[in-house]
Parts: C-alpha cells; structure tokens; sequence
C-alpha cells in the first residue's frame, strides 16, 4: 500500500466516525467523508454489489480524485470500506478519474479507470493534461496497479482525437471471450466520440472503431459511457457537457442521456433509433448500471449537477450523493425507469386520502415525513378543470420555507423547484419538462430521502431529480389546487 493510500484511509476513518447515521440520506450512499461525484466500477463479485466513486475525503469540494468504495448485498445498504485508489503514480497523479468494473476468470476483481496527470510545458503558465486508461487488479477489498500501466494511452488514439479529453473507460467482455472497452473522447470539431477498444486478456488493448459519433449535435464532449443490451437493443448511456437547451427537450448544461438503437455487425457502430435524457431534474449526471443476479439492469447516477456545486447545507460533512437504484426496460419505444423493487419491502405506515381539489374550498390533507414514498394520480375535472396543481413538501411549520413539484395541464408541463427551499445561492433551482398525459391526468411517484427527491412520471416514462438540504424539521407535505380536478394519493413511510 503507498504512502497516499494510507493517508486516505486512516483520514476517512477517523472524519468518518464524526458523521452520525442521522446526518445522511437513509438509502442513498454518500461519500464516506467529504466529495463524491460520479459513480464507478458499479459490479457483481464475491456475492455483493460494489459501487465505487470519486472521491476527495479530504474536503467537500472537488480535489484529488481517489475512488471510494462502498458493498451492498440489496443496493439500498450499504457498508464503507476502505478507499479503493488514491493518485499515487505519475501517471494519475492528478486524479484516478471514473471507470468500470468486472471479474477476471481467476477470481480476481478487475478495475480500469483513467489516469490523469499533468505536463509543464516550457513557456506555458498552465501544464498541459493526459488523459490515458488503466488498470488495477484486487480483491474485492485491496487493490494493486498494473506496472505496465496505461494501458491505453494517446499512441492508441485515431487521429484527431483528444488525448486532453479522453476518459471513463467501460468495461465488458463479449460471448467469445474478447473485452471491449468503451470511452469517451473530444473528436477533432470539438464534439463527442465513444471509442471502442478490444484486447485477449484485458490488459493489452488496440483500437477497434467508433461506437457512435455526436458530430455536435448534443453537446461538446460526452462523458461516462455504458453499453448494455436492453430488450432486444442496444443502449448507450453517456453524459454530454455543454448542451444546449435546442438540442435536448430544453435540458442545458451538462446532462445525462441514453441513445437506443442497433449494432451494426459490419462496422461495430451504434445505430441510432432515438435519444432520450435520462432525467428532467435539476441533479442526475454519470449513470451507471449493472445487471443484476436475477436478470434486471439497474441504473445509478450521481444526484448533483455541476452547475449547483455551491448549494449546500451549513457545516456539511459530506457532500453529493447517488440517486435510488432504478430498474430499466423498454416500453412502446422509450426507456422507462422504476426505483428498485426491494424499496417496496421498507414501506410502512400507509396513509390514503382521495377526493376533490377545489381552489376556492381547499380540502386536500397534509402529510408530514421526510423518508417517504407517496403514489398519486392527479386528474383535472373537465371544463373548468384545475389550471395548476402543487406538491409542496419539505415545508417548515411557517409555510414559507418548501420545495414543490408544480402541474400545469393545458401546458402540460411539470415543474421541480427548490427555489424556497431555504437557499441563498443564485443557482439552477428550477427544471421543466413537458409530460406525456393526452387526458391531462397524470399519475406521479415521488421518493423522498432526507436530501433528496425523486419523481417518477407515468409509470418511469419520465423522471425528475433533485437535491435538497433544508433543515430536517421541515418536514410538511401538503397539495394546492387552483380550479377543480381529483387527487387519489397513498404515503408511506420509509424505514
């Protein structure tokens, strides 16, 4: 173990211990202590989930890149261990950045991630950056470098591509026996490619061809790629930076994705057929999936958004973490997601209400909880119906302080905001997404954890996440109509 891997352990432990379980998310995994942003290496060995991140454990802001690791036996709990990679070569010594995961045939635990460092340049103020891919092998617990790393380094690339903007290598192997790594690189016009490469042993790695070329039409640089088969197509998830709000169902900044098509097996392209965003709220970014033990791909994605790094609860020991584990499937040609079903056995304490939204006779409950699951279907009633239906939730007892998840029928359009959440920062506080209801009903599921909210839509056509971090005394959930229409909501506790 080097002498950074240590010092990152024995920090963690100890900043750790100062953190009590009250202080986090109930299900949501969160960095040990400190920084976490995208997730990696999410894979199946030695009989439990494993989920590492990057990870700066000495402050809550981005620094140098380790990867911290968690193990789940459900993905809803989970246990830290010990700091996986520190950037203690001169190879990463600027950051271990993201990567993926698998087992070898020998058993061993396999993981490759980019490795970045710095070049002065003679004449230059700023160095200039590599970016190459890597590999280290371990046991579920220590892990040891490769000494023939990079394996795959700016010598490797088809012209054009950037060795600056080159990184999150995807791992997988093939029926044959053959691994093929999938990554992400800035071509020569400044867009994104996927690049896949392929190698016997997963060690030794040449250039095979271009998965997919974004040729500027979403975004600059696509980051983060996973490639998986998904009800007979194929799905390549990735995360663009620098989108434009024309090029995306207005989403803009850095967001995630999923194109969904067919390989062609003459040229080992993607061919396109749509692309849909991931999600419609303010923080989703850098999915990941894995399959599961009993055949179901389950996405995760770093709950933050890049763009909103400065929001953040006072004297906060932690910061960022990963959405509720969803399960995806193809459903009249879109993606849909579901939170994971084991989530359905923590729910306790039902509560129901049903009847008529009236804005003149206000006549909705409120609820109270901040570890919640609440189904509902919201219907406007005719001519005269409702022009505007309000959630509010994580509202404080004076009502001024709350998050809401807003409905406006005739524009079919749905609203996440924490603008009133309690913030003082002038940050994306508000996302919009126009919702598939053709009647103007509308059918919601909303999972609260503490810091976070996640809505699904129409039975996970559409999702919306977000972030919060107002006090955990504001906990009222309530419901607002202007004009007449029905609510048929359930609530549950989350234990």
């Amino acid at each position: 173990m080097t002498d950074l891997l240590k010092k990152a352990r024995d920090y963690e432990a100890k900043a750790a211990a100062q953190i009590e379980p009250e202080e986090r998310p109930a299900f949501h995994l969160t960095p040990y202590v400190g920084w976490m942003n995208d997730p990696n290496g999410f894979s199946r060995y030695g009989g439990k989930y494993h989920l590492f991140y990057q990870y700066n454990p000495y402050d809550t802001s981005w620094g140098p890149m380790h990867w911290g690791h968690a193990v789940s036996a459900d993905l809803l709990h989970w246990d830290y261990l010990p700091c996986a990679l520190a950037c203690d070569e001169p190879y990463d010594r600027f950051g271990a950045f993201s990567g993926s995961a698998l087992e070898l045939d020998d058993g061993r635990h396999l993981l490759m991630y980019t490795g970045v460092k710095e070049i002065p340049v003679p004449g230059k103020k700023e160095p200039d950056i590599r970016q190459t891919q890597c590999v280290a092998v371990g046991d579920g617990l220590n892990y040891r470098k490769y000494a023939g790393n990079p394996v795959i380094s700016e010598t490797d690339l088809p012209a054009g591509s950037s060795p600056v903007d080159f990184r999150d290598p995807k791992i997988l192997r093939t029926a044959d026996g053959t691994y093929l790594c999938f990554a992400g690189c800035r071509a020569a016009d400044g867009s994104g490619d996927i690049l896949v490469f392929e190698s016997p042993d997963a060690l030794h790695w040449n250039f095979r061809n271009i998965l997919f070329r974004s040729r500027n039409r979403i975004g600059k640089m696509w980051e983060c790629p996973d490639v998986f088969t998904l009800d007979g197509k194929t799905v390549l998830l990735s995360s663009p930076q620098d989108i434009r709000a024309d090029q995306l169902e207005g989403l803009s900044g850095n967001c995630a994705l999923a194109v969904v098509g067919d390989m062609d097996p003459d040229s080992g392209r993607l061919r396109e057929e749509w692309v849909q965003p991931m999600d419609y709220g303010i923080d989703f970014y850098a999915s990941q999936s894995v399959l599961t033990e009993d055949g179901r791909r389950v996405m995760i994605g770093w709950m933050q958004n890049w763009d909103a790094c400065a929001e953040r609860g006072k004297d906060q020991k932690w910061f960022g973490q990963m959405s509720v584990p969803r399960e995806l499937r193809i459903k009249n040609g879109r993606i849909l997601q579901s939170p994971i079903r084991e989530l359905a056995s923590h729910r306790t304490n039902p509560e129901a209400w049903r009847g008529e939204l009236d804005g003149d006779r206000q006549t909705t409950p409120f609820f109270r909880g901040r570890t919640a699951d609440l189904e509902m279907t919201i219907r406007p009633g005719g001519t005269g119906g409702f022009r505007r239906f309000e959630m509010r939730f994580a509202q404080d007892e004076t009502g001024s302080v709350y998050s809401s998840l807003v409905y406006r029928p005739e524009e079919g359009l749905l609203t996440v905001s924490r603008q009133h959440s309690g913030t003082c920062r002038a940050l994306l506080h508000e996302r919009s997404c126009h919702v598939f209801s053709p009647d103007g009903a509308l059918k919601l599921r909303v999972i609260l954890d503490r810091f976070s909210a996640e809505i699904f839509v129409n039975d996970g056509v559409q999702t919306m996440s977000m972030a919060l971090y107002t006090g955990q005394s504001a906990d009222r959930i309530g419901f607002h109509s202007d004009g007449r229409g029905t609510l048929d909501i359930r609530k549950y506790d989350l234990v």
